[in-house]
């Protein structure tokens, strides 16, 4: 990618003050240092964040599985309470029609 010289940056500049205007960009630029400011703090806590870890000698722990309970049901029973629940019937009623209207 081509350096950008002297001219290309006043281009730039102008065609960034038509665009926004000339009260917006120093609030702008503001913005996205802060930003920058904030970024590199969470990365440099990222990175503190592992190497204390490794110097710990302790790893990331996974969390622990939940325990089992035991099914009141019969083995039977229970595995096939644990498959998808029966789809609901549709049932006519009494002076109604099931014809959709």
């Amino acid at each position: 990618m081509p350096s950008l010289g002297g001219w290309e940056f006043v281009i730039l500049i102008g065609i960034l003050v038509l665009l926004f205007g000339a009260k917006r960009l120093p609030d702008m630029a503001r913005s996205i240092g802060q930003s920058a400011r904030v970024f590199k703090g969470e990365m440099k806590g990222m990175k503190g964040d592992e190497a204390g870890a490794a110097k710990d000698g302790s790893t990331a722990e996974k969390p622990a599985d939940p325990p089992v309970t035991p099914s009141p049901l019969p083995p039977s029973a229970a595995n096939s309470a644990r498959e998808a629940p029966p789809a609901p019937t549709r049932t006519a009623h009494p002076g109604h029609s099931n014809n959709g209207q």
